[in-house]
């Protein structure tokens, strides 16, 4: 079996400028925790979930920008004034530059696609094509899904 024949073929994707906020209203109206961020030519650039946005929000105790920022500026601002500064923030400034994306191809083994997802703990993959644009995602529920199908029809 090939990953196609298990991926999400109508991929929901972010570009770079987009905002956090227009983010979390494709995470919400799309009902999705992460997807791919992509450039004009469907490239990958990286991958986006709603545990990275969670991260970029709160804030981490022990920066020092982190500390005066809490002090002084919190103390002057509103909670709702901090959040929504960051919130306008695009992806691109949130996303993390991992040196290696992992991805598979479509015409790769299932198996592959189940290798990477476990050993990395990932619960999305990009599928990409021969020409490197995005075509599809593969979770752990669309293996789940698809295992249970194939399961249940022997």
């Amino acid at each position: 079996m090939k990953v196609r024949d298990f991926m999400i073929q109508d991929v929901i994707s972010a570009r770079p400028t987009m905002t956090i906020r227009d983010l979390l209203k494709v995470f919400i109206e799309h009902r999705v925790g992460g997807v791919p961020v992509i450039d004009e030519q469907n490239k990958l650039l990286g991958m986006v979930s709603d545990g990275d946005v969670i991260r970029y929000l709160a804030p981490r105790a022990e920066a020092v920008h982190d500390l005066f920022f809490t002090v002084y500026v919190e103390q002057e601002e509103k909670e709702a004034e901090v959040l929504s500064r960051k919130i306008d923030k695009t992806v691109e400034s949130m996303m993390h530059r991992r040196q290696k994306l992992f991805t598979v191809n479509e015409d790769d083994e299932f198996e592959e696609a189940i290798r990477i997802l476990s050993q990395h703990h990932f619960k999305k993959l990009p599928v990409l094509d021969g020409g490197h644009r995005v075509v599809g995602v593969i979770s752990r529920g669309d293996i789940i899904h698809n295992l249970a199908k194939i399961i249940t029809k022997k």
